[in-house]
């Protein structure tokens, strides 16, 4: 399977919008999290990080069609954060994010220290990222009863 990842732009937007919707509407609808889920966000926000300078949102194409998004961004030298990533839930499963993760990684041979995070309960999303050398950093934050981010962190 061919994965590739191209830079977006703000003409992406609302196919990106559409597939962040549709990839994170489960977990909104599980977890109750109507705060940060990115199922709850307006297009505005998908724009925002399409345009970031410190970064920005890449598509995710699978032998050549779109399957999902990732956004990449550095908040300090050497250090990159993940957030969000998702595949469409037609294509989930066939292991594209693991993929995209590390031609992201690729993509930026200086980047010394990624990091993520993710919900604690989602253990799929938690095996993924551990496969691929993300170890837990120990920082926790509760969303609510039923949902808790945990960050994970990958040096290189």
């Amino acid at each position: 399977m061919h994965i590739t990842l191209h830079k977006a732009t703000e003409a992406d937007a609302e196919l990106i919008h559409e597939y962040q919707v549709a990839a994170f509407k489960p977990l909104l609808n599980k977890y109750q999290d109507m705060t940060s889920n990115p199922a709850n966000e307006p297009l505005s926000r998908t724009i925002d990080r399409i345009n970031r300078t410190d970064g920005g949102f890449y598509r995710i194409l699978t032998e050549g069609q779109f399957t999902g998004a990732i956004c990449l961004f550095s908040k300090e030298p050497d250090v990159y954060w993940i957030s969000p990533i998702f595949i469409h839930p037609a294509h989930q499963g066939k292991g594209i994010a693991q993929q995209a993760l590390k031609l992201a990684e690729n993509m930026f041979p200086d980047v010394r220290i990624w990091r993520l995070a993710t919900l604690r309960e989602e253990k799929g999303n938690c095996h993924l990222y551990e496969k691929i050398g993300y170890q837990l950093t120990g920082k926790i934050q509760t969303l609510n009863e039923q949902a808790t981010v945990i960050y994970y962190e990958k040096r290189i």
